[in-house]
C-alpha cells in the first residue's frame, strides 16, 4: 500500500464522490466542502496519478473517462470498506444504533412504540433521525433506513416488512351515516396536497370513482389531515401506521373493511453485512414483528 504514498486521500475522496454522483455540487454537499475545493483536489490528484479522470465539458460539467470509471469502481468498493470499518470502530466504542426514517412515519407510529424496544434492549442507545432526505447508508453514520417504497435502489440490503395499506378514516359520529362506500358522495373529504395515492386507488375495485366525492380540505401534509379528521371536518384516505393509535383509542374509526394494497411496502435497509451485527439484528426482528402486530390488530377492530 505504499503506492498510497503518492496520493492525497482527501483527492481520492472527491474524485470518487464526484464519479459516483455526478456533479461537483453533490460531491461538495456530501463532503460538506465548496465546489471550487472539490475541483482541485480532483485537478491535484489527476497530477499525482499522471491521467485524467475526468474529461471536461462546456459550462463545468464532468465525464468519467474510461479508465477514470475504472478508478472510481475501486475506489467506492474501498470507501465501503473504510465506512464498514469506521463503523465497526464507533460501535466498539459505545452501543449506538442509528435509524432514518420519513417525519410521518416517525412521529405518527415508530417514536410511539419505541420505548418497548428500549425497555427490551437497555443496552442499545438509539439515535433517530427524521427526515424525508434519502441518506446513503454506505457514506453516512445511519445504521437503519426504514423507507417507504415500491422498490429499494442502490448498493444496500433490504427487507420488505409488510404491505403499505390504504383505507378511509373519519370521527366515530361521522361513520354512523357511512354504510356503503357511495355514502361518501355526501361525506367532507379531508385531503393530503402531496398524497402519493389517489381516492380512485381505494374506490375504484368497488366500480366507483373519485368523482362522486368532494374536493374538500387539503393540507399540506398527512400529519394535519389526520387532526383534522379526528376534529370531524371530514374522510380522509389514511393508511396502516398513520392512522394506528387514533383507532386503537378509537378517535377515529375506520368505517369500511376494504383495504387496498398500494404497491409499495416498508422496507428494512442497511448497508451489506449490517445484519451480523447484534443491535442491528435486533431492532430488525423488533421491528418486522412490531408493524405486523399492528396491521393483524387492526384487521381486528370493530367497523
Amino acid at each position: 500500500m505504499r503506492n498510497l504514498n503518492q496520493v492525497s486521500l482527501a483527492g481520492l475522496r472527491a474524485v470518487e464522490a464526484v464519479g459516483r454522483l455526478g456533479s461537483l455540487k453533490a460531491a461538495a454537499e456530501e463532503m460538506g466542502v465548496t465546489s471550487g475545493a472539490i475541483s482541485q483536489q480532483i485537478h491535484r490528484t489527476e497530477e499525482q496519478l499522471g491521467r485524467t479522470i475526468f474529461t471536461r465539458k462546456p459550462g463545468g460539467g464532468l465525464v468519467l473517462t474510461d479508465s477514470g470509471a475504472l478508478i472510481c469502481e475501486g475506489l467506492t468498493a474501498g470507501m465501503h470498506r473504510l465506512s464498514e470499518a469506521i463503523a465497526l470502530a464507533d460501535r466498539d466504542r459505545e452501543e449506538t444504533l442509528t435509524i432514518s426514517a420519513a417525519p410521518v412515519f416517525t412521529e405518527k407510529w415508530l417514536v410511539k412504540r419505541l420505548n418497548d424496544f428500549v425497555t427490551q434492549h437497555p443496552e442499545i442507545r438509539l439515535r433517530v433521525e427524521a427526515s424525508e432526505k434519502i441518506v446513503d447508508l454506505n457514506t453516512s453514520d445511519v445504521d437503519v433506513g426504514i423507507r417507504v417504497t415500491k422498490k429499494v435502489e442502490g448498493d444496500v440490503t433490504a427487507d420488505k416488512l409488510c404491505n403499505h395499506y390504504i383505507f378511509p378514516v373519519c370521527s366515530p359520529s361521522l361513520a354512523e351515516q357511512l354504510k356503503d362506500p357511495s355514502d361518501l358522495a355526501r361525506m367532507p373529504i379531508v385531503r393530503d396536497m402531496h398524497s402519493q395515492f389517489t381516492w380512485d386507488t381505494w374506490l375504484e375495485p368497488l366500480g366507483l370513482k373519485s368523482s362522486i366525492i368532494s374536493q374538500g380540505t387539503a393540507y399540506s401534509n398527512s400529519s394535519l389531515c389526520l387532526e383534522a379528521v379526528i376534529g370531524g371536518q371530514g374522510v380522509f384516505l389514511g393508511w396502516d401506521t398513520l392512522a394506528a393509535d387514533a383507532l386503537h383509542s378509537g378517535l377515529l374509526v375506520a368505517p369500511f373493511r376494504h383495504r387496498v394494497p398500494t404497491g409499495i411496502a416498508y422496507w428494512f435497509v442497511t448497508r451489506h453485512g449490517a445484519l451480523r451485527n447484534k443491535s442491528v439484528l435486533q431492532f430488525h426482528k423488533w421491528l418486522k414483528h412490531k408493524l405486523s402486530s399492528d396491521v393483524e390488530l387492526q384487521e381486528a377492530l370493530p367497523r
